[in-house]
């Protein structure tokens, strides 16, 4: 399903955007916004239920408890007013049903940025190498690996799968050859034919795993040199994973620290989506009443996930996309943050924000009392 989306849905997106603004940096900025925009109503439902179970969680908690306490031998009565509580308020997982439905358009995206033309795409195939008696009792099951959209072009793309069609075990001795096809069968280095300079596009052929297993050609033939297991990864480059924009030296660059190096282009990315994720947790927060324990997650969630992207390998491109859908998403926490609340629950959240300030005033006439000596007198002049 993700690949369908990729496929049919993001990809042409991404070429119309392309075929206006013939820069892959701001395509990836279109797309974001595009797709931020088409999911609106779907994270602001989200975020208008965050909103409102955070008034009201806490009512919501002391009436169940005093219903399950009330009615605690007549569940028929119980569940009758535990909905009512729930109609009254909605339900805390009515958030999570926006967020369910547009996570498949999420992940799609994600891979999308991931891969071609943005970042080179590794095919990786495991083998298992058997020994020469043992091979001739496996029956061959062909191995296609996933598919993916490769550009060969600025809006020229075909999708090509790994294939090894007499499967991935393989006996001693024998030789295999791994196959870069289109869908519909066609080699991949036909439709390299096409291409002004195919060299730009032929993959590289490694070894990640059972060096000594097996050993790997140029074109893709494997040749099995003694049991046990092997991994072969065949990596196309991505038409503009070494294109840069702006201050991004190439938008399928990956790594904070490389090759003795700091690249300072993903330090700005993985610093700005902290600071923009900081200042949405904020905006979530304007106007309600003061959580000390929901205070202290908001400030130290942002710099534990910052800090982790600072290793994850995740190309430049796919920072960018997270930086813009942050900055959106502050903008519209902002927004619906100003939304007026139901009669109910901005009643509720006045009593709680009273509530707050008489403790906090209460609290500070006993700190300036208790801060007196125990001779001086109480009164003063």
């Amino acid at each position: 399903m993700i690949g369908y989306i990729s496929d049919n849905l993001l990809i042409p997106i991404l070429d119309f955007f392309y075929g206006l603004v013939p820069s892959y940096g701001l395509a990836i900025v279109a797309l974001t916004l595009v797709i931020r925009v088409a999911l609106y109503p779907l994270s602001a439902g989200s975020i208008r239920s965050a909103r409102r179970m955070r008034i009201a969680q806490p009512v919501m908690q002391k009436r169940q408890a005093d219903i399950k306490s009330r009615y605690a031998n007549n569940m028929q009565k119980q569940q009758e007013e535990l909905g009512k509580v729930m109609k009254e308020f909605g339900s805390p997982l009515a958030g999570c049903l926006p967020l369910l439905v547009q996570m498949p358009i999420l992940f799609a995206l994600f891979a999308t940025l991931r891969g071609s033309p943005f970042a080179d795409v590794p095919y990786n195939v495991n083998l298992k190498v058997l020994p020469s008696d043992q091979i001739a009792a496996v029956e061959p099951k062909p191995f296609s690996s996933a598919s993916h959209s490769i550009f060969i072009g600025e809006t020229d793309h075909v999708p090509v799968i790994a294939s090894l069609p007499r499967g991935t075990k393989i006996g001693v001795g024998d030789q295999a050859t791994i196959k870069l096809q289109t869908k519909d069968g066609r080699p991949f280095s036909d439709v390299l034919n096409d291409v002004d300079d195919p060299s730009r596009f032929s993959p590289r052929w490694s070894l990640t795993k059972g060096e000594g297993v097996v050993s790997i050609t140029d074109d893709g033939s494997v040749t099995a040199i003694t049991p046990g297991d092997a991994t072969v990864e065949a990596k196309i480059p991505g038409l503009a994973a070494r294109s840069g924009f702006l201050f991004i030296k190439a938008l399928g660059q990956v790594g904070f620290y490389a090759d003795g190096a700091i690249n300072w282009d993903i330090a700005i990315l993985v610093g700005t989506f902290g600071l923009t994720l900081f200042l949405s947790q904020l905006l979530s927060g304007m106007g309600m009443p003061a959580n000390p324990q929901q205070a202290t997650a908001n400030k130290i969630t942002p710099f534990m996930i910052t800090g982790m992207f600072l290793f994850f390998p995740l190309p430049a491109g796919v920072l960018l996309y997270m930086v813009i859908a942050n900055i959106f998403q502050a903008l519209q926490t902002f927004l619906l943050s100003r939304e007026a609340l139901p009669e109910n629950l901005q009643k509720i959240l006045d009593q709680q924000i009273a509530q707050q300030a008489a403790t906090a005033s209460a609290s500070g006439t006993s700190g300036t009392s208790s801060s007196r000596l125990p001779f001086e007198p109480k009164g003063g002049k």
